[in-house]
């Protein structure tokens, strides 16, 4: 049985074979085909460093169907981003590859009480605009399972202007 998955990709270190940040994202973005069947792609944007991070980040998200249940293609995605180079270390801080399972389309998923387990919807991806302005490009009606909220209804809250306190 298969099922779509919503990814985000992103990159801030440049990596041998592929380049910079967007060049890694790419390259990403095509390897996620040996997954499944990648249906669509978001354009790859620039973000701002988050954390502990010094670089701009590259992000992208993309919808993939697959035959891999959330916990094996998590395991999968992470394998990948070993692939890229990716090292254990700092929380937070600059790396060639992360990619993470936004939504799916089985709705919510916990793989346990652990901290490292696996959660879909992704725990912070509403607060993160370089998540939700590429996934709202593939994805607008997509809703988080938890809110309600579709991903270009979370985008517009999260975007949209506020008054200065006075």
């Amino acid at each position: 049985m298969s099922s779509t998955y919503l990814v985000a990709l992103g990159s801030n270190r440049r990596h041998h074979r592929h380049g910079a940040p967007e060049g890694v994202v790419r390259a990403a973005m095509e390897e996620c085909a040996a997954l499944g069947t990648v249906t669509a792609r978001s354009r790859v944007i620039a973000s701002a460093p988050l954390g502990a991070a010094r670089r701009r980040f590259a992000n992208a998200a993309l919808v993939l169907d697959s035959a891999l249940a959330p916990t094996a293609l998590l395991a999968a995605l992470k394998r990948m981003e070993r692939a890229f180079g990716r090292r254990r270390g700092r929380r937070w801080g600059d790396r060639v590859l992360d990619c993470d399972i936004i939504l799916w389309s089985g709705g919510a998923w916990r793989s346990g009480a652990r901290a490292d387990g696996l959660a879909i919807p992704h725990p912070h991806f509403a607060q993160r605009r370089f998540v939700l302005a590429p996934a709202r490009e593939v994805a607008p009606r997509w809703r988080d399972p938890e809110s309600g909220l579709a991903l270009a209804q979370a985008h517009a809250r999260l975007t949209r202007p506020r008054p200065l306190p006075r």
